[in-house]
């Protein structure tokens, strides 16, 4: 067939193809260039092959104008391929769809109608469509219902050629989602990619797991692109026709195969969330994990869609009968066999793949590729240095085993006398048996996480009974305890994901120093450990298992035998928790203990979540604390010389915890700007630009003034101002003996007095060195409140000047001798 022109005639046949440009249009010129003159439609741009004229299909003069271009050079006789549409994942509304799929489409028919258009070839989508249920399937004849704004736009424009094609015969080729070995539909190559990052989102599905979409290799879709033009003579003069794999593969069997590619897992495991929830998380992720592009990272927001999670459960398999009949079109192609070429091209050049489907790489890749390592190389390494830790470690397993049995024994060996306490250490005791023996499988990190859960469960559990049985008491803290540190103290760490563990610094992006050495974790759990052995002692008075405490210097009420300390651990305020409030805080010092041991040097980014938890646990502590020392000469009376030291181990233990949790802060809002799950990175930890590591690789190879010097003065001082401040508070919390001070006035004192060490606390690490400005309002509130009691002679000239030396000596920042990458521009 020859297409005539005003200077003569051509040999092959026209073919018009717009979107010539595209990732499938460039496909199809390629296919057709040889047996047909091809002439391209698009914006802009140029093929080396053959000619595109720019096109704007939104405009109607535009079109024209190219069709009179296409008139003059080429004839009035020809075929088109319309694959131009406009399309996005917001699954908003957006004026795009009406202007490019629909109105774009009828620009194209209405000035067809002056040519001799042998077929009118349009790319639709299978999604126009009403979802079917798992085994079923689709045909042409099958309702339509679109499910969001890009199918329906697309449903729209088939409506569109059906009314203004006139005598211009067409072929709507509905296709399903399409691939090859490099590049495929966003939503499969997102989901290799959270399984290849191990993302938190890999795990968790919103759908049936039994619901999959067909899919269709892009030499398949050729296939039929190719035949509906060869047989454009032939075919009906208005044919719709399904065009896609018949099968397809469920999210389940999919996300398998996938792990299995990539990983070495059989069952990747994937739960099925409750919509409701999926919807908010989703929700959540839009709001908090926006793209935030700045110099340094390039953002990208997350992919899952609110409206995606109702269509979660949608299934899409075809019948594709009509294509058979009508094209002699069978797909050649199933996407479970080409699953393995294409994870095979993702873990050979993963920076190519990720830039080949338009996803923003993990930054840990891009880092590796910098520094010319492959990426599969160093997860299998890192694999297998962690399999050998882990059979390293095996014996902390074992011994957790033994100690499930040793609960399970231990109501009838001690003698627990609560009932209902003898059958949960019995029951808990199973459990550790169980979920012990599971963590002997390096592949059972989960399990560790469950039986240091149980541990916890056991170190309360006789305080929550209220036993009677000192040696009850003594044997479940303990045993909890040791099976909580058995669990998740020992090497490897749990939790972390392979690329946070493989990749990354030791010391935070800009840091002098690394808030997660054990220099800076030793104080915080010798703190905690006297705070602790103060704690046991008090809760054996409360639950009765001694008859009286220490008490050297605080006497109880004249009328009541108690001392001081007996008074407190004994007063309304103490009896007002559920349980004994001593044994509470014994139970949190030992969990900070716990879980100051847990991580590695780098936690501050392996494990994010251990951080928070471990900061949450001291600095409220700490508020606690303090709160209740204020209240103790207020509401009670008296002190409590042992609260006292308590107090004071716990407020210590403040500054400690605060660079470490500034750094966590730090490197979680990095990897929100880069783009990475919050939620992911806070759960499973990630890496994070810089090298930095640790000065020396052993801290404790050192003299030992260098190590106790690390430990007491890493990132946390005090200039001798603010040191002298402290002095004046303790002075004023003790105002009684000092002052002679009595009434209002006293604990109006005690208060300002505990106040201002709590300020110094926080104001004592350097990254919150800012915090000393508080003491500002305290120092003009103790002025005030003194002027307003109408104090009179030396005690209101001594409170005048304290509370001005109080806000004169906080402006003195003192000498800050670390680093803090960005934070230190918060430091003043």
């Amino acid at each position: 067939m020859k297409a005539e022109s005003q200077t003569g005639s051509i040999e092959k046949p026209l073919l018009v193809v717009t979107g010539a440009l595209g990732n499938l249009g460039k496909s199809v010129v390629k296919l057709f260039s040889e047996d047909f003159t091809v002439v391209g439609l698009d914006q802009e741009g140029t093929h080396a092959d053959v000619e595109v004229i720019a096109t704007d299909l939104t405009s109607e003069q535009s079109v024209a104008l190219a069709f009179d271009k296409i008139a003059n050079e080429y004839g009035k006789t020809l075929s088109v391929i319309h694959l131009v549409a406009y399309f996005d994942w917001s699954g908003e509304p957006s004026p795009l769809y009406e202007k490019v799929n629909v109105e774009g489409t009828k620009h194209l028919l209405k000035s067809l109608q002056d040519f001799q258009v042998e077929r009118f070839i349009y790319a639709s989508t299978m999604l126009v469509h009403k979802p079917c249920l798992p085994g079923e399937r689709i045909d042409e004849s099958s309702p339509y219902g679109p499910r969001w704004e890009y199918p329906k736009s697309k449903k729209r424009a088939e409506d569109t050629i059906r009314r203004h094609h006139g005598d211009i015969p067409y072929t709507i080729l509905r296709l399903a989602g399409v691939y090859d070995t490099e590049t495929m539909v966003p939503t499969l190559s997102q989901q290799i990619a959270r399984i290849y990052e191990r993302q938190l989102e890999s795990h968790l599905y919103s759908g049936k797991l039994t619901s999959g979409q067909s899919m269709l290799h892009r030499e398949d879709m050729l296939d039929a692109v190719y035949r509906a033009v060869k047989r454009r003579e032939q075919l009906p003069q208005e044919s719709e026709i399904l065009i896609g794999e018949p099968f397809a593969l469920s999210y389940d069997n999919l996300q398998n195969q996938i792990g299995e590619e990539i990983h070495g897992k059989k069952d990747w495991l994937t739960l099925r969330l409750p919509k409701p929830v999926a919807a908010v998380g989703a929700k959540a992720q839009e709001v908090l994990e926006p793209a935030i592009p700045d110099a340094i990272d390039k953002g990208e927001p997350p992919f899952v869609k609110p409206f995606m999670v109702n269509m979660a459960d949608d299934h899409y398999a075809l019948d594709v009968a009509k294509a058979e009949r009508e094209l002699g079109w069978r797909p050649q192609h199933r996407l479970q066999d080409e699953l393995p070429a294409m994870i095979a091209e993702l873990k050979s050049d993963p920076k190519h793949w990720y830039e080949n489907n338009n996803i923003a790489p993990p930054q840990w890749l891009d880092e590796t590729v910098k520094e010319g390592h492959h990426i599969e190389a160093l997860r299998e390494d890192e694999e297998s240095r962690r399999h050998q830790k882990h059979r390293q470690n095996r014996w902390a397993h074992f011994l957790n085993i033994a100690l499930g049995f040793w609960l399970v024994t231990q109501p009838w060996i001690i003698g627990t006398p609560e009932p209902f306490l003898r059958w949960s250490e019995f029951g808990l005791g199973v459990m550790v048996i169980i979920f012990a023996s599971l963590s002997l499988s390096w592949k059972m990190g989960w399990a560790r996480i469950v039986t240091a859960g149980l541990g916890a469960l056991i170190m309360a559990a006789p305080f929550v009974f209220w036993t009677q049985s000192a040696a009850v008491y003594l044997s479940d803290t303990l045993i909890g305890a040791l099976v909580f540190g058995f669990a998740i103290a020992t090497q490897p760490e749990v939790g972390p994901k392979t690329t946070a563990r493989m990749s990354g610094p030791e010391l935070p992006m800009g840091w002098s120093f690394n808030p997660s050495s054990w220099c800076q974790r030793i104080p915080i759990i010798f703190l905690a450990l006297i705070g602790l052995l103060i704690s046991r002692y008090l809760t054996g008075y409360q639950l009765g298992h001694i008859d009286g405490v220490w008490e050297p210097f605080f006497e109880g009420a004249t009328s009541d035998p108690q001392n001081g300390t007996e008074e407190i651990i004994t007063s309304s305020v103490s009896e007002a928790w559920p349980v004994p409030d001593a044994a509470l805080g014994a139970y949190t010092y030992a969990l900070e203990i716990l879980t100051g041991i847990v991580g590695t040097r780098a936690r501050w980014r392996t494990m994010p979540w251990l951080v928070m938890l471990f900061g949450l646990m001291i600095v409220p502590l700490g508020i606690v604390s303090i709160s209740f020392i204020i209240i103790q000469p207020i509401l009670i009376g008296t002190w409590s010389t042992l609260a006292l030291m308590g107090a004071a181990a716990m407020l210590i233990q403040i500054p400690y915890s605060l660079d470490e949790l500034v750094a966590t802060g730090q490197f979680l809002r990095r990897r929100k700007r880069a783009g990475a799950s919050l939620i992911g990175v806070l759960l499973f930890g990630d890496t994070d630009k810089g090298t930095g590591s640790s000065p020396v690789k052993d801290e404790f190879d050192r003299r030992p003034d260098a190590v106790l010097k690390d430990m007491w003065s890493g990132g946390v001082n005090l200039p001798w101002t603010l040191l002298l401040v402290g002095a004046i508070g303790v002075l004023l919390m003790f105002s009684r003996l000092t002052f002679d001070s009595a009434g209002t006035l006293a604990h109006i004192e005690h208060l300002i007095g505990a106040l201002v060490l709590t300020v110094l606390a926080i104001a004592a690490a350097e990254v919150t060195r800012v915090a000393r400005f508080a003491l500002i309002p305290l120092g003009a509130g103790l002025i005030i409140s003194t002027l307003a009691l109408q104090t009179l002679g030396a005690h209101l000239f001594v409170n005048f000047a304290i509370g001005g030396a109080i806000i004169a000596l906080s402006f003195n920042k003192g000498k800050i001798t670390s680093k803090y990458g960005k934070w230190d521009r918060f430091i003043n």
